[in-house]
């Protein structure tokens, strides 16, 4: 039985991160602040030896992957579609207020993708990336609320928010399922052995 071991970095900043409007499954692409923490995260990513690296196909996603790479002397394998951020429905592009409460209902908001069906989707990709890669390093560059989501599934636990371009090491285990190492760039756990 053999560990994988996945960086999963949420992309650089956007616009609309900085204006704190929902994205979602909109393609929304980085920013100049983005695109320094994207080179940013080479330093904390260059300290490991990373076999395959993917990411989402939105743009500030495969962007981010696409310096990171660059920074690393590595080449992005493939888009992967169910790396896609959650879609929000009508509630993408909007800010906190009361438009977009009108739109919430538990477990998300309405005409948009649930919290279990996006922690679901990102989950089955990140274990398929584990099926597929197992025993090897994976660096994948996708989105905050789908990781968060995908992780807290895996974890079975509440995860907050992640951070643009910082560091979130996890483990997968075939037996023993899944461990985080850092959450946002800090280190939670002794380093899993493999």
């Amino acid at each position: 039985m053999t560990l994988t071991t996945f960086a999963l970095v949420r992309h650089g900043q956007t616009d609309w991160n900085a204006q704190r409007r929902l994205q979602g499954s909109s393609d929304i692409p980085l920013n100049d602040v983005g695109r320094g923490q994207a080179s940013d995260a080479v330093a904390a990513l260059a300290g490991y030896e990373w076999d395959v690296m993917v990411s989402s196909p939105l743009s500030r996603a495969a962007e981010t992957a696409d310096l990171i790479a660059g920074g690393l002397g590595l080449s992005v394998a493939r888009r992967v579609p169910e790396l896609t951020e959650r879609s929000f429905g009508p509630a993408e592009g909007m800010q906190a207020g009361p438009e977009l409460e009108a739109l919430r209902i538990p477990g998300g908001f309405r005409g948009a993708e649930s919290d279990d069906e996006a922690a679901a989707r990102g989950l089955a990709a990140f274990e398929a990336l584990a099926e597929e890669f197992g025993g090897r390093r994976v660096l994948v560059v996708a989105h905050g609320t789908l990781i968060r989501l995908s992780l807290g599934l895996a974890l079975d636990r509440t995860l907050p928010s992640i951070d643009n371009a910082v560091l979130n090491l996890a483990h997968h285990h075939p037996v023993d399922g899944w461990e985080l190492e850092y959450l946002n760039g800090e280190r939670l756990t002794a380093a899993a052995v493999g």
